[in-house]
C-alpha cells in the first residue's frame, strides 16, 4: 500500500514595502528557507538582490542593517514585494513552490497612485507580469537574483537589473 505524502505546513510570505511616492515595484516570488528564518527580503548571503540594487542606484545597500535598507529602497521611491502571499514548499527552490496563494495586487491602485514600473525577479515572479501588464503597468523581467540561478554572471544581470532605472 503506498503511503500519502506529508503535508507540509502552509508558509506566510511577508508584508510588502510599499509607500505612496514609489514608482516602480520589484516583486519575488517568495522568500526562500533563510528569507523565512530571519523575517528579511532577500536575506541569504549568495543572493544577489542588495548588490545588484546597490549597484543600479549607486547607493551602497549592503552595509545597511535591513531596515535601514527598506527605508533608502523606499527613499529611491522604489517598493519590495513578493508574488505569493502563502505557499507550501520543501526547502528553497521556487521549483518547489505548491498551493501558491497570489498576493491581492488590486490594492496597488489604491495605495501606491504613482506606480508605474513593475519588475519580476526571476521567471516565477514573471508569470504574472502579463497580469500586471493588463493592469497598466510597464514591466520588466529581471534574471533571478537567487544563488541557484548561477548561469548568468553578476556583470550580465547587472546589465539586464540597470533598465529598473530606466
Amino acid at each position: 500500500m503506498r503511503q500519502k505524502p506529508i503535508p507540509l505546513p502552509p508558509l506566510n510570505g511577508f508584508p510588502p514595502v510599499l509607500s505612496q511616492d514609489i514608482h516602480t515595484l520589484i516583486l519575488g516570488s517568495f522568500p526562500g528557507r533563510e528569507s523565512l528564518a530571519q523575517r528579511q527580503y532577500y536575506a541569504h548571503p549568495r543572493n544577489q538582490f542588495w548588490p545588484l540594487l546597490s549597484k543600479v542606484l549607486d547607493d551602497d545597500l549592503v552595509s545597511l542593517d535591513y531596515e535601514s535598507r527598506l527605508q533608502r529602497l523606499l527613499s529611491h521611491r522604489i517598493g519590495l514585494w513578493d508574488v505569493i502571499t502563502m505557499c507550501e514548499r520543501e526547502g528553497s527552490l521556487d521549483a518547489r513552490i505548491r498551493k501558491a496563494v497570489p498576493n491581492d495586487f488590486a490594492r496597488l491602485k489604491r495605495e501606491c497612485p504613482l506606480l508605474k514600473k513593475v519588475c519580476f525577479n526571476g521567471k516565477v515572479a514573471g508569470a504574472y507580469a502579463a497580469r500586471l501588464a493588463g493592469a497598466g503597468y510597464q514591466t520588466l523581467l529581471l534574471p533571478s537574483s537567487s544563488p541557484a540561478y548561477a548561469s548568468r554572471t553578476f556583470e550580465e544581470k547587472l546589465s539586464v537589473w540597470q533598465k529598473i532605472i530606466l
